[in-house]
């Protein structure tokens, strides 16, 4: 009798064993859900692919291969996912992507300024290049372009050409600017119309037909411009009447002005208008 009564005592303190044993320390170690452990996160890595000359101008040192008739150099501007080139000819622009290492250049629109030999060549030279489809790689201010048949570096023209300064330096247009486009012609290379802004702020040069003068109020940045200028009263053949008009326009009041390296754009929000200029 005593046994029995003892028996459920037994088997009550057994299964009080078994319930503490869930709680034992080593128990856990050994339970299917893992202990809490400190996560950290890891460093973004600069993807380098991502970056692209877009919104820079690069300018050609050496080619390993056939060289640009002419000597060149070959003169690459991206901007606004275009592109435009020179090679000492003709200028041409379209459309550009970077598809992972391959640089695509849709089709390229061009001016039909006639030169002579060996920059004649140059245009078809340039054009081959740019729409083989080259591989590319841009390492700081350094950009390779690779076809079959050559290798051409170039360098950041802010590098290769430190900017020129606003005043004190001879300008002469380049390019015409619209509403709609970006413009050069053959009257244009001839008439070869020229700003100068001596450090007084004195204003001198040509529109291509008649002599400027006058003053320019040039803010503390350097940008914007407000010209006063007057000009002689000569007339010249049609076509050189419409470069100067567009001179004229240009620098009619006020305008911005962004210089990189030796290319100064003025453009004129009042009307839409600007100008390319380059340094001589």
């Amino acid at each position: 009798m005593s046994f029995a009564r003892l028996a459920p005592l037994l088997l009550l303190t057994a299964l009080a064993a078994v319930g503490c044993s869930d709680n034992d320390p080593d128990s856990a170690s050994s339970s299917s859900t893992p202990p809490s452990t400190a996560t950290t996160s890891a460093a973004p890595t600069t993807n380098t692919s991502a970056s692209t000359p877009m919104g820079h101008t690069y300018v050609s040192t050496t080619v390993q291969g056939t060289p640009i008739p002419g000597d060149g150099p070959l003169t690459l501007t991206f901007t606004d996912n275009r592109v435009s080139a020179y090679a000492g000819c003709n200028t041409a622009s379209g459309s550009v992507s970077f598809d992972g290492d391959v640089l695509r250049v849709g089709d390229l629109a061009s001016t039909l300024i006639g030169c002579p030999e060996p920059q004649a060549g140059a245009d078809q030279w340039m054009n081959t290049l740019l729409t083989a489809a080259p591989t590319w790689r841009l390492e700081g201010t350094t950009l390779t372009l690779r076809d079959k048949d050559q290798t051409v570096t170039l360098v950041d023209r802010k590098v290769a050409s430190p900017d020129k300064p606003l005043k004190g330096t001879d300008w002469v247009v380049t390019e015409i600017i619209t509403r709609d486009a970006r413009t050069t012609s053959q009257t244009l290379a001839e008439a070869k119309p020229t700003l100068l802004i001596a450090e007084d702020g004195t204003v001198s040069g040509t529109t291509g037909c008649n002599r400027m003068t006058g003053t320019a109020d040039i803010d503390a940045s350097g940008s914007p411009i407000t010209f006063h200028l007057a000009t002689t009263r000569m007339a010249c053949p049609p076509e050189v009447m419409e470069v100067e008009s567009a001179v004229l326009s240009a620098l009619d009041g006020t305008a911005t002005a962004d210089i990189d390296a030796d290319t100064l754009t003025l453009r004129n929000k009042n009307n839409d208008t600007g100008l390319v200029l380059h340094a001589t």
